[in-house]
């Protein structure tokens, strides 16, 4: 009896599953790719803003990127927000102010004083905002590259489309480390279905390391307001406020000029951490559209785990954890495989030798994320 109970638990997950997966597949394939006219000329000023903590490692090279930019400096400037770091990321940042009258340093210490905050990047961005001087906010992270054509991208992308939010694609780099590759792979479908989701509209889904909005919007909406007791969360959760005032002025600018790359985590630990971090919003997202997706791939996994486990007990049970594990990487490579185009050639033997640490990390930090808490730049967070 247990037997064919979890069989149709099993087909049932799956099918849902499969429904979603390849929904996001058929979205993917009408997001066509954005190509830049090389006759454009930019007249958008952005103001880029930059939380960093203790980032005395990366802050340099995310500078040096955005200073590359093949866009007019008289047109940007870059607002880096120093949040209580303890090495040398602020004396870094100085030095780069001495070549450069465009970069502003903000020390959140002495804006926020003594008050007690529960979420130090939306403050820190918010802060930044305030000081701003741009008409559009472009957030990224301290330990991102940017691409020297990001700014051309946007500025006339968000022209052309009347957008007032747009989502843009990050990855992580790539080594030959088997933490680094998983997280390749990982991130790249999280961006892919980021990608199908604004195309569609299903969700609001974006990444605060790639993304743009339209200041006065910002304010429209009353900013973080509502949000900002929540711990992350700096960019979803804003878009999603924004489409409820703007539902058909939010974009995806994709091309491969635009993505920003960024560093995986170093350790398993991190690694988790990182994932505990994001899943711990979940639950709060006003996108209720978000829920049955993330439960319907939080319980299948679950599902493959115990399936896994009970193959210990009986080898038919055995038998189906393989059949769902093969039909879990058909269905995923199937959709991946549509977005090669944008983020290039990717490993099948690598998707399907990953799969077991996938499924593992998913009901994890799906546990974790609502049970547990995370340590995040060496703060502690419930």
């Amino acid at each position: 009896m247990l037997f064919y109970l979890i069989i149709s638990i099993s087909i049932f997950l799956f099918l849902i599953y499969s429904y979603y997966i390849l929904n996001y597949k058929k979205h993917l394939k009408k997001l066509l790719p954005f190509v830049n006219n090389k006759s454009h000329k930019p007249t958008i000023f952005f103001s880029i803003i930059i939380p960093a903590r203790n980032e005395e490692n990366d802050i340099s090279n995310c500078i040096q990127s955005i200073l590359q930019f093949n866009y007019p400096k008289d047109l940007f400037e870059i607002i880096i927000v120093d949040d209580f770091s303890t090495d040398s990321t602020t004396e870094i940042i100085t030095e780069f102010q001495k070549r450069n009258s465009n970069i502003k340093l903000i020390n959140l210490e002495n804006e926020i004083k003594q008050q007690q905050i529960n979420s130090y990047k939306k403050k820190a961005i918010e802060i930044a905002i305030s000081k701003s001087i741009g008409d559009w906010i472009i957030t990224t992270d301290a330990d991102c590259v940017l691409p020297k054509e990001l700014l051309m991208q946007y500025d006339e992308y968000i022209l052309i489309n009347n957008a007032v939010f747009v989502a843009a694609p990050v990855l992580f780099y790539q080594t030959k480390s088997i933490i680094s590759q998983f997280q390749f792979l990982d991130f790249l479908t999280m961006q892919a279905i980021t990608a199908a989701s604004v195309k569609s509209g299903l969700h609001t889904m974006c990444n605060g390391a790639n993304l743009a909005y339209k200041k006065e919007v910002f304010y429209k909406v009353d900013g973080f307001n509502g949000i900002d007791n929540i711990a992350s969360g700096d960019d979803m959760f804003l878009m999603y406020k924004i489409k409820k005032l703007y539902p058909n002025c939010i974009g995806y600018l994709n091309s491969k000029d635009s993505i920003v790359l960024t560093q995986p985590m170093l350790t398993w630990k991190e690694f988790f951490n990182q994932r505990i971090r994001w899943a711990s919003k979940a639950d709060k997202f006003q996108d209720k559209s978000l829920f049955p997706i993330l439960f319907t791939t939080y319980m299948f996994n679950f599902l493959l785990v115990i399936l896994f486990l009970l193959g210990f007990y009986s080898a038919a049970y055995l038998k189906i954890f393989f059949v769902f594990l093969f039909l879990k990487i058909l269905i995923e490579w199937a959709f991946l495989s549509s977005v090669k185009k944008l983020f290039g050639k990717l490993s099948l033997l690598q998707f399907v030798l990953y799969q077991p640490i996938h499924i593992i990390y998913i009901v994890i930090a799906g546990w974790l994320g609502k049970f547990g808490s995370y340590t995040w730049k060496a703060r502690n967070v419930k």
